[in-house]
C-alpha cells in the first residue's frame, strides 16, 4: 500500500488541488519528485492520476529484471538531475555506464568516437531498465504527501475559471489550478481540449530487442547507419545489449517473423563483428517512428510534458532526456512564480517557461531529425561526404566535444 493517500473508487467527492499530474509514468513521477520542496514550502496539494495499477509493497519485493525489459539511455545531464531529486544512488544500482560511443556508417571508413575520459566525466550516460527507474521514482513518491488516483483515467477535462475540472473514471471529480498532461498523448485529452499536434511520419519502424553478445561490450554504445536505417546498440549488464533497429515501415514484418537464429544472422550481416557474435535475442517489439510536437504546450492552467508534448526519432536517444529537462524547468518556473506571488497556472509564467523550453526542444529536434535526413538519403556523392564528415568530426576535437556535451544534456 502506498504511504501516500490512495483514493479508491468509492470516493466521489470533488477535491480541490493546486496541481494535478495526469500520468504517473517516468515523466509524471519525476515531476512529482521534483515538486517535493515546493510541496513542503507552500503546502501545495498535489495529485497524480495514473491508469496502470501500481504494485503494492514494491519496495519489499525482490528485483528480478527480465532479459526482455525495456531500457532507456539516460544522459549524464539527466543523471545529475536525478541526483538533485535524491533518487540517483538507488537508480544507479541497476545502471550500466556508457564509457564510449562509436558512430559509423556501413560500407564507409569514416567513424566518430567519443569517450567519457576525453570529456572529463565518469560516463557519457547510463542505460537503465525503465521498470527499475519507475520503481525507484514511485518508492520515493511514497514518502511525499501526494494523493494517488490509481488505477484511474481522466474521462473529462474542462477549462474553468482559475484552472480545470477533471472527472475521473473512478467517479472522483477534481479541480486543479494547474493541470499537467504527462500521459504520453494516448488518452485523447489534448484532442478533447482542441490542442492539435504537428505530425510527420518518418515512414520507419523501430524493432527493439535485447541481444546477447560473445564478448564484453566494455561500456561502448554503437550507432551504425545502414542503407536500411540506423542500428543502435546500448550496453546492458553482462554480455548483453539493447538493440534498436530502424526499418522502412512494412519491411520490419519479415524480420519480426524470422526465427531467432535467422534474425541474428541478418543482424550480424548488417552490423558487423564489432561486438563479436550475436548469441541470443529476446522478445522483439516494434513501433512506428514519427516526429510529433504539440501546437500549444501551455495554456492558462495547463502544461503538456513528455511524449504528450513531443515524440522524437530514437536515433540520438534524446526523448526522455529532453522531457526531464522540461520537468526541471517547469518546477523552477513554478518556484519563481511562487516567490513573485503569481498564481499557479498563470499564463505569463507558463509562457516564460515555454519560451525557455522552445530553444532546447528545437535544438534537439534539429539534431535528431538532421541525422535521420542526412543518413536517410543515398545520392551518389552524399555517402562520401558523410564519411568525410565523420572523419572530420573525429579530428576536430572542440566541435566533437561541444556536440557531445549537448547530447549529454550538459549544454543547451
Amino acid at each position: 500500500m502506498h504511504k501516500t493517500q490512495q483514493v479508491r473508487q468509492q470516493q466521489a467527492a470533488t477535491l480541490t488541488h493546486d496541481i494535478v499530474i495526469v500520468g504517473g509514468g517516468l515523466v509524471g513521477a519525476s515531476l512529482g519528485c521534483a515538486l517535493a520542496p515546493l510541496i513542503e514550502r507552500y503546502g501545495w496539494r498535489v495529485a497524480i492520476v495514473e491508469a496502470a495499477a501500481l504494485p503494492e509493497n514494491a519496495e519489499k519485493s525482490a528485483w528480478q529484471p527480465s532479459f526482455d525489459a525495456r531500457a532507456s539511455a539516460i544522459a549524464e545531464g539527466s543523471a545529475q538531475r536525478f541526483r538533485q531529486l535524491g533518487v540517483w544512488e538507488a537508480m544507479r544500482s541497476e545502471a550500466t555506464p556508457i564509457k564510449r560511443i562509436h558512430i559509423s556508417e556501413r560500407g564507409r571508413l569514416g567513424a566518430t568516437r567519443l569517450s567519457a575520459q576525453e570529456l572529463g566525466v565518469s560516463a557519457l550516460g547510463h542505460v537503465i531498465p525503465n521498470a527499475w527507474m519507475g520503481r525507484v521514482l514511485h518508492h520515493h513518491l511514497q514518502q511525499l504527501p501526494i494523493e494517488w488516483h490509481c488505477p484511474a483515467t481522466v474521462a473529462q477535462l474542462t477549462p474553468q475559471a482559475n484552472g480545470h475540472r477533471l472527472v475521473l473514471s473512478d467517479g472522483s471529480e477534481l479541480t486543479a489550478a494547474l493541470t499537467i498532461l504527462a500521459d504520453g498523448g494516448r488518452s485523447g485529452l489534448k484532442e478533447q481540449l482542441g490542442i492539435s499536434s504537428r505530425h510527420r511520419s518518418y515512414e520507419q519502424t523501430a524493432v527493439i530487442a535485447h541481444v546477447g553478445i560473445s564478448q564484453p561490450h566494455e561500456g561502448v554504445a554503437y550507432e551504425r547507419f545502414t542503407t536500411e536505417g540506423p542500428i543502435a546498440l546500448l550496453p546492458l549488464p553482462g554480455q548483453a545489449m539493447e538493440l534498436v533497429w530502424t526499418h522502412a515501415s512494412g519491411t520490419e514484418q519479415a524480420r519480426l517473423a524470422l526465427s531467432d537464429s535467422a534474425f541474428l544472422r541478418q543482424l550480424q550481416a548488417a552490423f558487423g563483428d564489432r561486438v563479436g557474435r550475436f548469441t541470443r535475442v529476446g522478445q522483439r517489439f516494434s513501433y512506428p517512428l514519427s516526429l510529433i510536437t504539440a501546437e500549444e504546450p501551455v495554456r492558462p492552467g495547463l502544461a503538456v510534458l513528455g511524449n504528450a508534448a513531443h515524440a522524437l526519432h530514437p536515433v540520438a536517444g534524446q526523448g526522455f532526456n529532453l522531457a526531464l529537462r522540461s520537468v526541471m524547468d517547469l518546477v523552477e518556473a513554478l518556484a519563481q512564480g511562487a516567490q513573485n506571488q503569481r498564481t499557479l497556472g498563470d499564463m505569463d509564467m507558463l509562457l516564460a517557461f515555454e519560451q525557455r523550453r522552445a530553444q532546447d526542444r528545437a535544438n534537439v529536434i534539429r539534431f535528431s531529425d538532421g541525422l535521420v535526413r542526412l543518413f536517410g538519403y543515398s545520392l551518389p556523392l552524399l555517402p562520401h561526404a558523410r564519411a568525410a564528415g565523420l572523419v572530420g568530426l573525429n579530428l576536430v576535437g572542440p566541435l566533437r566535444r561541444s556536440l557531445a556535451r549537448r547530447a549529454m544534456g550538459l549544454e543547451r
